[in-house]
């Protein structure tokens, strides 16, 4: 295995096309697709398991410790925008799922909010904030192909219901220790549990035990009981406590939004016509045992 680290997209791109390297990833989306569309290399692309990029509300301070700003916003993003504008459709849905769609025993799942300028008015309204506020978002500028754009577009978004946002963009190196800080009013960030099970995920993303990627600093005795429920239940085989207690906390996590699934992000392969053998990992690595040059 030659392992080259190339930092330039665009140079590792190249490198793909002209047959010098046999594989690749984490090139931004467009280059994905207009691969795929090129037909000269395959092009995988998985879901992360139990893995969702969101944005995320400290749920301890004004403005967003009402829930109903909350809902606010969750009707204010642009979900099928960054779909299409920044993903080029190289994400899972998880949003828009319908009043009348059933939580499902899984996650991540589709909640039922969608782009609706006008309920999120009226919620803006009903929180007490007719006219709106300013705060900051903040992203990751290590992953700031995706969530630039991301952000750019939330941020004209919600202007449009009064919230005025200052982007923010942290260094990659000082993200996590901002994160973990539990001060960032409205952020964008990734989670993706490495055991794929609902109420893992939540365990370490919504549990009051003040999990560190509990970065919302959000406390649900409530979400604490069915979480802890799901959790016994699962070790003990008991399939109908479980599903209840999974579809109850999902339920909560949606009516209260102390983070809003934006979709589900998808590792995206690159590789020439004669390797096969890749298979997806929770850790998102490649796995060399596998791969076979042909």
């Amino acid at each position: 295995i030659v392992w080259r680290i190339v930092p330039s997209a665009g140079n590792r791109r190249a490198l793909l096309e002209r047959g010098d390297a046999d594989i690749s990833y984490e090139l931004p989306n467009k280059d994905f697709v207009e691969l795929k569309d090129a037909g000269k290399l395959n092009i995988v692309s998985t879901p992360f398991s139990n893995g969702i990029q969101y944005l995320g509300m400290n749920v301890t301070k004004a403005p967003f410790d009402n829930i109903k700003v909350r809902q606010a916003v969750a009707y204010a993003v642009p979900y099928q925008k960054i779909m299409d504008a920044v993903l080029y459709g190289l994400g899972g849905k998880t949003f828009g799922a319908g009043p009348n769609k059933a939580t499902e025993v899984a996650w991540p799942q589709a909640h039922k909010y969608a782009t609706d300028i006008a309920k999120a008015k009226k919620l803006m309204a009903e929180a007490g904030y007719p006219n709106g506020f300013e705060t900051t978002l903040s992203f990751d500028l290590n992953f700031a192909g995706v969530n630039e754009p991301t952000c750019v577009l939330i941020q004209e978004s919600l202007a449009q219901i009064g919230i005025k946002t200052t982007i923010n963009k942290i260094p990659g190196a000082n993200w996590r220790t901002e994160l973990t800080k539990k001060e960032l009013p409205l952020y964008t960030n990734v989670f993706s549990g490495w055991l794929d099970y609902p109420e893992y995920f939540f365990y370490w993303c919504y549990h009051g035990n003040n999990s560190i990627f509990n970065t919302m600093s959000y406390k649900s005795p409530e979400m604490d009981k069915l979480i802890d429920g799901a959790r016994n239940a699962a070790s003990v085989g008991d399939k109908a406590k479980y599903d209840t207690d999974v579809k109850g906390f999902v339920d909560i996590a949606f009516a209260e939004v102390p983070r809003i699934p934006l979709y589900q992000p998808f590792v995206n392969v690159a590789m020439q016509k004669n390797v096969s053998g890749y298979q997806y990992w929770f850790h998102r690595r490649l796995d060399y045992r596998a791969l076979v040059k042909a």
